[in-house]
């Protein structure tokens, strides 16, 4: 019996811990069913206030009373806390975010990739968003068709669309191993660290957020990620539309005349950065139909003040080849998600790096291979092409009997694909500076070694051999958009970039722990709350 109550709990730890890589580092809360109970367990995530001595101790203050006079003192909390520990965030914002709503703009949060619950049109299966209970099976006939997009030639990728329904942002990721629900932490800690500043949620399933009794001034912006961003830029114009005209005539209930015509600050993680990024040069503009770049207009930068951008790939990352060639298991107690499945997705192809940067090598003169041209896929046996993925295109494409067949249709997948996430590379790769009053930030990190190139083999085979200074899965290079590395010959000590950065910072810690970080906490709201306009 002893024996049996172990390995069960090593099994339990070892599932969480397998999909705790894909959620940020943190808590994961056991919940009980029949009670409804929660138990937290946390780690703590120590940033860049690792600068002192462990035996020095300190206290945070923050002008957060006043004496008789009126006049703002410094106070100090009653705790007193090492070098090491947190910064007492609270104390710090506490005056600040009790200010006058007028005096700040409202907030949307997008998450990136896979951040999104998405169900099924019945809502009863959940196709993104729970391993195990109702998450679905992508093994299965049922469970690939729903995951993946359609795939069918002759029809533009806008098109191709399915019956899921996206169920709100994925504040948690549900863990379901036998029987006993574990939920981990994923988006959560973003709308958490913005409700310290006083921002307010009325949507949040975060049980650490008081949504108060004012009117929300934080929105967290879901979308299917699996779809073009172009598409999803559409929708964001559509969101920000809804939540503009609510703030307005909520100010204009408590305010009056007092009131402005509002703009919004956005923080944007992964890919939902790049795709804000689009929609701030272009708004809800689609891309041409003959492939050329649209014109920059700016005409999403009319909404937004402040686009914060936390760990993009601005640049691509070497994440996407990986998942588009060898597909991606988030536990080994669950099923792999087959190169074949996530290839039906506009979105991944986008996340794809630049072939002049030369992600991609051949030979011993190291060549670029181009990442875009689908023959390179077909000769490389990559994706759709791999025989492993012969039973996960016939699952994809049951009506067609003819395996030559359904090549033929995943081929006209891939370059529709292809093409696609090349225009949409062109146009956000476009150097123009921002209008006066929009400024883009950037949050990253430079802490963790991250694949930054893949030498193919004769047979196709990508081999790692370069790894730099990145997040674990976006290199420094990347978040940057740094384009010294299209021309290495003529190499300049200060940033090119077509991105015209209004402030940078570095922490130090991975792609998803970022935004547990206290120093990304306490360096949004800085930003977001007391930095001059």
């Amino acid at each position: 019996m002893y024996r049996k109550t172990v390995w069960f709990a090593v099994c339990i730890w070892a599932a969480v811990a397998g999909c705790r890589s894909f959620a940020p580092a943190g808590r994961a809360t056991v919940l009980n069913d029949r009670t409804g109970n929660r138990e937290a367990a946390t780690s703590s995530a120590v940033g860049i206030w690792k600068s002192c001595p462990p035996d020095v101790k300190v206290q945070q203050t923050s002008a957060s009373s006043e004496d008789e006079t009126g006049e703002v003192i410094p106070t100090a909390t009653n705790e007193s806390r090492t070098a090491w520990g947190r910064p007492d965030l609270s104390s710090i914002y506490s005056r600040t975010s009790q200010s006058d709503e007028l005096q700040r703009n409202p907030i949307i949060v997008i998450p990136g990739i896979l951040g999104s619950r998405l169900v099924d049109d019945t809502e009863r299966r959940v196709v993104w968003g729970e391993f195990g209970g109702n998450g679905i099976d992508p093994s299965t006939p049922e469970g690939a068709r729903l995951l993946a997009l359609p795939i069918e030639d002759g029809k533009r990728l806008d098109e191709l669309t399915d019956t899921n329904k996206v169920a709100g942002p994925l504040d948690n990721l549900n863990v379901r191993v036998f029987g006993v629900l574990f939920q981990i932490a994923a988006y959560r800690d973003i709308v958490t660290a913005l409700g310290i500043g006083g921002y307010r949620d009325t949507a949040s399933t975060a049980a650490s957020v008081d949504p108060g009794t004012q009117p929300a001034n934080c929105f967290q912006f879901a979308y299917d990620w699996r779809r073009d961003n172009v598409e999803t830029a559409a929708l964001l114009h559509e969101f920000i539309l809804e939540k503009k005209a609510y703030v307005e005539e909520e100010r204009r209930k408590r305010y009056g005349d007092d009131a402005q015509p509002v703009r919004f600050d956005i923080v944007a993680h992964s890919m939902g950065g790049v795709m804000a990024r689009y929609y701030l040069q272009y708004g809800n503009a689609p891309l041409p139909e003959d492939d050329s770049p649209p014109e920059v207009t700016w005409a999403g930068a009319k909404y937004v003040d402040r686009l914060v951008m936390v760990a993009p790939p601005n640049a691509g990352s070497l994440q996407a080849v990986e998942y588009l060639t060898k597909g991606v298991q988030f536990s080994r107690f669950f099923s792999k998600y087959e190169p074949a499945l996530l290839g039906t997705m506009p979105s991944v192809y986008q996340l794809l790096p630049r072939t002049r940067h030369r992600p991609v090598v051949s030979g011993p003169k190291r060549v670029a291979i181009d990442l875009y041209d689908p023959k390179v896929w077909a000769e490389a046996r990559w994706g759709f092409f791999n025989p492993t993925q012969a039973e996960p295109l016939r699952l994809l494409l049951p009506d067609e009997p003819d395996p030559q067949r359904r090549l033929q249709i995943a081929y006209e997948h891939l370059s529709k694909c292809l093409r696609r996430a090349e225009q949409f590379h062109a146009a956000i790769d476009t150097k123009v500076n921002p209008p006066d009053g929009t400024s883009i930030h950037l949050i990253a990190s430079d802490a963790h070694p991250t694949l930054f190139q893949y030498m193919i083999d004769s047979r196709g085979t990508l081999i790692p051999t370069a790894r730099v200074a990145g997040d674990g899965l976006v290199t420094r290079h990347s978040a940057l958009m740094d384009e010294r590395l299209a021309d290495r010959s003529n190499w300049a000590p200060r940033l090119q970039s077509p991105i015209k950065w209004n402030s940078v910072t570095f922490l130090f810690t991975d792609h998803l722990g970022l935004t547990k970080d206290p120093a990304f906490t306490d360096n949004v709201l800085y930003l977001l709350l007391e930095s001059p306009r």
